[in-house]
């Protein structure tokens, strides 16, 4: 039996919209409400606005949401929900509708009763959005009308105003970004893909609909299954321990849970949590408590059956979730997120919530399909073994640390300064390269580390493989945090930690086996923004005693052809052919280079590339190479 929506039979109407503040500062700091300008704060827009639509799914009163991405670059979201309250506010005098996209913090999700669970937190949605916009159009149908209204960067054109009749009944928001906020108001439909197919995966049977105008065809995501999909996907062309997926959906005490989990051949976990759809990147309660019961559940079931002995000691959590994929969707009536990106559950009860239901579902999973349960053993003990390989590797990395901790690991050129915050870690190709970044740098602040040829690619090996490696080994000690179970994140001795290569094909491999590493096994340095990539120059043009550093084949035309006659332009393949005082003003001065931080918005797609290009099955990296062939850019043969 299907559980009930959570917001079933809750009132929405004009009583339920609550006003808090005005919205006058978020044109002149955009950044404080969508955290930048760039084309993540422009994609925040759109997210603010489909949240809004799934929280009518997550009330029981919606079951599709079309998204549109126009020809003339806007974006509209088509929803089949209650409809925006549109009668007059008791206390604004006005239309609700214009309270809700003219007033910062106006909405139902302040405990007017409007929902009772909602993913959108902070009611800044519709409003923000709207104060964004060079121009922004609503329809509403509700209660058998349609209302309209049209806004100017926030500003109603007009009062909202009826249409006539209607059969229909939701909420349509089109709206266009404003360039005087945006440089790039280009609408990225990748992102905004696997978005929707991340929301239709956590929303059982709600229809979520991509539809691009440039290329006709609309992309349709709807999962019967819902997470129990989500796993499949994050699974697919892999080879499987246990077949028969595992998958349970129970509410306790108001919080509504759904786990889902199941194990491939490889040697990486993969678990990702949701709190009311939003992704808890950091975890929280309900991740600790998923991880205590699996690790209690499957030990108590290994000794049951006789697999783990009296003398044996038992699996650990890192044994246990060793090729793990798994999705853990909660859903509760006041979330509280806290840690460096407030994407950490901090709801205590939740843990205590999650971990029985756990227990509960999967030791009945594993009574019912034992030959399942021994596969999903035999894999952790398996494991089990490998750990123990890799603890001794790991104490050996412990004690070189400690050993050389006044000689420093490798070829590692330290900083002076002791404050982690101030200090900065270039991890850089080949000696070459490294002795012209020491000669170039600020020794105050930054830590030089020379890499011998490529790493070790840690997605085709066990942690005790990786550490056989002395680059790795090198790179751990540099980093100062330890790694696996003794990681810590206090003792990290860098806080920006680049990635500096060749701008060649060797250098993005190099690149991507570092961030393959990082993503793996040092995931909170991505999480809590440690992890950035160095932009040194492709080309140096000259004319005179002019000198332009540009950054890609297009800017290197263009800077041609606004310099006019016949400058000379050279192309750099190896970061060491450049003086140590180019190096410093084009990639290395804080104050005029340019760094990409690394960041990770959709785990599951990430997950799914690094697999495809660096794990040990060919097919799947053939099939993405052709796939993408065509948009390769700056291709270097």
């Amino acid at each position: 039996m299907a559980a009930k929506p959570l917001g079933a039979d809750i009132a929405y109407d004009a009583e339920q919209i609550q006003v808090l503040e005005g919205l006058d500062p978020v044109r002149r700091r955009p950044g404080m409400y969508i955290g930048s300008t760039d084309v993540t704060g422009l994609h925040h827009l759109v997210w603010e606005i489909i949240d809004n639509s799934v929280d009518e799914a997550l009330a029981g009163e919606c079951d599709r949401v079309l998204v549109t991405l126009h020809e003339d670059g806007s974006c509209s979201v088509v929803d089949n929900g209650r409809g925006i309250p549109t009668a007059i506010h008791p206390k604004e005098r006005r239309s609700s509708l214009e309270v809700v996209l003219t007033v910062l913090h106006a909405g139902g999700k302040f405990g007017g009763g409007g929902y009772k669970v909602s993913g959108g937190l902070h009611g800044v949605g519709l409003s923000v959005v709207n104060a964004l916009s060079s121009k922004l159009q609503v329809w509403v149908y509700r209660d058998g009308r349609e209302h309209f209204q049209e806004y100017e960067r926030g500003v109603p054109t007009a009062p909202v105003r009826e249409l006539g009749k209607s059969a229909n009944r939701g909420t349509t928001i089109r709206f266009w970004p404003d360039p005087q906020v945006f440089p790039d108001t280009g609408f990225e439909r990748e992102a905004i893909l696997h978005r929707i197919r991340e929301m239709a995966f956590l929303n059982k049977r709600l229809m979520l609909i991509l539809d691009d105008e440039k290329l006709g065809s609309p992309y349709t995501f709807y999962f019967e299954g819902g997470i129990l999909s989500f796993v499949k996907h994050l699974n697919h062309g892999k080879a499987l321990a246990n077949q028969v997926p595992f998958y349970v959906d129970r509410e306790v005490d108001s919080t509504q849970i759904e786990i889902a989990l199941q194990y491939n051949q490889t040697y990486v976990e993969t678990v990702l949590s949701f709190a009311n759809n939003i992704r808890t990147a950091e975890g929280g309660s309900h991740v600790t408590g998923f991880r205590a019961a699996l690790t209690n559940v499957l030990n108590r079931y290994a000794r049951k059956a006789g697999w783990l002995k009296d003398s044996d000691p038992n699996l650990s959590g890192e044994d246990v979730r060793e090729g793990l994929a798994a999705v853990i969707s909660v859903k509760l009536l006041e979330p509280q997120f806290e840690g460096q990106t407030k994407t950490k559950l901090g709801n205590a009860e939740v843990q205590g919530q999650v971990s029985t239901v756990l227990m509960d579902g999967l030791g009945q999973y594993l009574d019912e399909n034992p030959a399942e349960g021994r596969r999903i053993i035999e894999k952790s003990l398996t494991a089990a073994r490998a750990r123990e390989a890799a603890r001794k590797a790991r104490d050996l990395v412990q004690r070189k640390s400690l050993l050389e901790s006044s000689t420093l690991p490798g070829k590692l050129a330290d900083c002076s300064e002791r404050d982690p915050a101030k200090c900065e870690l270039y991890i850089v190709e080949g000696d070459s390269a490294g002795g012209t970044a020491k000669a170039g740098r600020d020794r105050r602040t930054q830590a030089i580390l020379p890499l011998r040829g490529k790493i070790l690619n840690v997605e085709k090996a066990r942690l005790d493989k990786v550490l056989t490696s002395e680059e790795i080994r090198n790179l751990i000690t540099a980093l100062g945090t330890g790694i696996g179970e003794r990681f810590e994140y206090a003792k990290l001795r860098y806080h920006r930690i680049i990635t500096m290569t060749d701008a060649d094909v060797d250098g993005s491999h190099i690149r991507t086996l570092l961030l393959t590493f990082f993503y793996r096994y040092f995931p909170e340095l991505i999480n809590n923004g440690h992890v950035y990539m160095a932009q040194p120059p492709l080309y140096k043009i000259t004319k005179g005693k002019q000198t332009v550093w540009v950054y890609s084949d297009v800017e290197r035309d263009q800077t041609v052809k606004k310099m006019g006659g016949k400058p000379e332009v050279s192309r750099f393949k190896g970061l060491g052919e450049m003086n140590a005082d180019q190096l410093w003003d084009t990639t290395m001065n804080p104050e005029s280079r340019t760094l990409l931080k690394v960041e990770v918005d959709d785990a599951a797609a990430v997950n799914d590339i690094f697999e495809r290009l660096m794990g040990s099955d060919v097919e799947p990296r053939k099939k993405f190479i052709q796939a993408h062939a065509a948009s390769v850019r700056n291709l270097d043969i």
